[in-house]
């Protein structure tokens, strides 16, 4: 299946030698290889604030899967945003810079081509400090959960723009 002439990037944001911070990019990867239409790209990248616009500009639609950590979050949670809704996620949001509402508007305000439709999937972690390359025991054993629950969502979105 072909989406149609929409520019359409599913972007995993976060660090893959911090632990379970790397859970977008390590779902993004094994995304890639699922039944998905045709013609998404596919990216990963360890940044956001500002920096985000240039990777999401000329874009139609994007998908971020980020890592977050919330107050009295459980492990493994998956929750979906549209940037009307945003919960700041780990890489979404930025100590140093601007966050990502401000990015966007800011981005909008120069006149820069921002995706119409953005959606943000977010899974709670639990380590995001410690190096290491795999995730943390609890999040391990339900990444198969996490994994068929983010392509849930992806084909929720996605599959209605391939008609």
């Amino acid at each position: 299946m072909d989406i149609k002439q929409e520019k359409i990037l599913i972007l995993g944001i976060g660090n893959d030698i911090l632990k379970d911070d790397g859970i977008g990019p390590k779902l993004v990867k094994d995304l890639k290889i699922r039944d998905l239409p045709n013609g998404l790209c596919f990216e990963t990248c360890a940044m956001g604030g500002l920096e985000i616009l240039d990777m999401v500009r000329d874009y139609h639609t994007v998908v971020f899967i980020d890592a977050i950590k919330t107050k009295d979050g459980i492990a493994g949670n998956v929750y979906y945003f549209q940037d009307a809704d945003f919960r700041e996620t780990m890489h979404l949001s930025n100590l140093h810079d601007v966050n990502f509402i401000t990015a966007l508007e800011l981005g909008r305000k120069i006149k820069l081509n921002i995706p119409e439709n953005i959606h943000i999937i977010a899974v709670e972690i639990l380590e995001d400090m410690e190096f290491g390359r795999s995730l943390s025991p609890e999040l391990e054993e339900k990444y198969p959960e996490i994994l068929e629950k983010v392509y849930c969502y992806l084909k929720s979105i996605l599959i209605p723009a391939a008609f």
